[in-house]
């Protein structure tokens, strides 16, 4: 899976003129917490939320509403960009896991996606969150079966064909690692006969943890 088809094309984007109550607002009425800075059609900085909210007067000031309105309203997104903001970006064709590993290690929410030196979109922790979601196919019908597993070359073909012998549909799969040699298998799946299939696994020496249906425990 690739950034492009994840990200969120053609972002809302300010100028360092912007102020920071135009700033705020518009984040507030397209629910986003970040904005691309652009220099002409360059890529000079990112500002989140919270970057604003920290620069933006303590509730606790003796300062009035007009007063606070009045600051927010003179002061400019270049006021609060750092000079030399060195911003991480992302290419459209990263694969997704790069993207997210990119946001872990340097602690952000967000990643401006630009490719030949454009910015075409804007990659988000909500996004990775939706594509994780839909890879574990939380949002299918259907079982969803989790096996424990010891690693051993050709278990995960074995479970498989168990699965297709007992003629179940697997539609998503996914590993979860609990220690070096040991792991659970989870499965989203549509069958009819869901005790055949955990009959046969137990037989084969597998432990099933649970079996849910439509989010609901079956057994």
């Amino acid at each position: 899976m690739y950034v492009r088809s994840r990200m969120t094309p053609n972002p809302i984007t300010i100028t360092r003129q912007t102020t920071v109550a135009e700033a705020l607002e518009i984040m507030r009425e397209k629910s986003i917490r970040r904005l691309p800075v652009m220099d002409k059609d360059k890529l000079v900085g990112i500002v989140t939320e919270r970057d604003l909210i920290e620069i933006s007067p303590s509730p606790a000031t003796s300062l009035s509403v007009f007063e606070i309105n009045y600051l927010l309203a003179k002061m400019k997104v270049a006021d609060v960009l750092p000079k030399k903001q060195k911003v991480i970006t992302v290419e459209p064709d990263a694969l997704l896991e790069d993207a997210a590993l990119l946001m872990r290690q340097h602690k952000i929410g967000g990643l401006p996606v630009c490719e030949n030196g454009k910015l075409v979109g804007i990659i988000t922790e909500t996004n990775i969150f939706d594509a994780f979601i839909d890879i574990l196919g939380v949002r299918d019908e259907g079982i969803r079966l989790t096996i424990s597993i010891v690693d051993k070359p050709g278990t995960l073909a074995h479970i498989t064909q168990i699965l297709s012998d007992c003629g179940a549909n697997i539609s998503r799969v996914a590993v979860f690692w609990e220690e070096p040699q040991k792991a659970l298998v989870v499965i989203r799946l549509t069958a009819e006969k869901v005790d055949q299939i955990t009959q046969t696994l137990s037989e084969h020496g597998y432990t099933n943890v649970s079996v849910l249906q439509n989010g609901s425990k079956e057994n």
